[in-house]
């Protein structure tokens, strides 16, 4: 449904005050020709204004469409249109806040802004996503609390029903904590969001992931009607297996011709209790990235493909996002999420520790 410019203004207010921007401050809101949603960029700008903040737009031309088999714009990574262009970059490194409504995720641009202490918002969802999943000081203590438990755990162990048992250790890379807003200098976030995330130490994950009937695969954005079997070992998937949806999935693979694709990427798992495993179906698949899938509370989420995003040596155009339902996640032994349900007295112990 259609949300007001009104309501979406004060959405993004909200978004804009938690992520502490001052009157005065200097906002560039990155957008690519044709594609940035017009009621997400208006209201942005406008709620920019309103507290105060120096709003500039820097527009750029799409990149990629020739290489890409999908229009959506994490089914591609690598090259954006900030590469090379000296003057684009050094226009953002001098602004406080990017609104990103580009996607500029897993570029070293995004890095060298980062880096420099500017922070990035990133917002690419239809705004009544948007609306829905404004982010809120809850959120953040949820998330902070997901992540509190993954920096002090040094393994992961995911099993299910369906088969799946995957032995991750844990501990040679960062925690990211994704809670909608930017709050502190240098900090990239995603509105909507609602998950805590790491990367399993370099070749050493190992086991089976069984992506059942009912999982979703991202950016493909479908949900699997029979189940694909992953075989992993040294921290890589040596073979994917089953029906149509698997040959569907080796085939999109394949054609990146990159063998880091199949390396295993981020691991976390879903803390956003208003986002719906379901919502996938209601949208045609060029309207959405499919952030209700990876942030519902309780899903277990694996990533297959980079991991230069926190500081690795590992890039490769191919990126999958695969949520899994009904999976019991372990850090150390004990339970956090127990057959795709969010244990909230964890959190609140670790939340209390921290």
């Amino acid at each position: 449904m259609a949300v007001s410019d009104s309501d979406l203004i004060q959405a993004w207010t909200q978004v804009l005050t938690l992520s502490r921007l001052r009157r005065g401050d200097t906002v560039t809101v990155l957008t690519t020709e044709g594609v940035t949603h017009p009621q997400t960029l208006r209201c942005a700008m406008t709620a920019a204004g309103l507290l105060g903040a120096r709003v500039n737009r820097l527009d750029l031309a799409p990149v990629n469409g020739e290489k890409s088999l999908s229009r959506d714009s994490l089914a591609y990574l690598g090259a954006t249109p900030l590469s090379g262009n000296r003057a684009a970059i050094a226009a953002l490194k001098a602004s406080d806040l990017v609104i990103d409504l580009m996607t500029l995720l897993f570029s070293p641009e995004q890095h060298d802004i980062l880096q420099g202490g500017g922070k990035i918002l990133l917002a690419v969802e239809p705004p009544e996503i948007l609306l829905r999943m404004v982010p809120t000081e809850a959120d953040r203590a949820r998330v902070l609390a997901c992540g509190a438990l993954l920096e002090n755990a040094r393994e992961m162990r995911v099993t299910s029903a369906a088969g799946t048992d995957l032995l991750c250790p844990l501990g040679e890379f960062p925690v990211i904590k994704e809670y909608g807003f930017v709050d502190e200098p240098g900090r990239w976030d995603h509105w909507p969001s609602g998950f805590a995330l790491t990367w399993p130490n370099e070749r050493a994950t190992r086991g089976r992931i069984v992506v059942d009937k009912g999982d979703i695969l991202l950016p493909t954005k479908s949900y699997v009607n029979d189940p694909i079997v992953m075989e992993v070992a040294d921290g890589y998937v040596t073979s994917i297996t089953g029906g149509m949806d698997a040959e569907l999935l080796s085939d999109y693979m394949a054609s990146f011709n990159d063998p880091e694709a199949y390396a295993m990427s981020h691991i976390g798992w879903g803390a956003q209790t208003r986002a719906r495993w379901s919502t996938l179906g209601l949208y045609d698949r060029e309207a959405t990235i499919g952030m209700d899938a990876r942030a519902y509370a309780g899903n277990f989420l694996f990533s297959l493909g980079p991991n230069n995003e926190v500081g690795g040596s590992r890039s490769t155009a191919c990126h999958m996002d695969i949520p899994l339902r009904r999976c019991t996640v372990s850090l150390d032994g004990r339970e956090v999420v127990i057959e795709g349900r969010l244990l909230e007295e964890r959190l609140a112990g670790a939340g209390a520790a921290s």
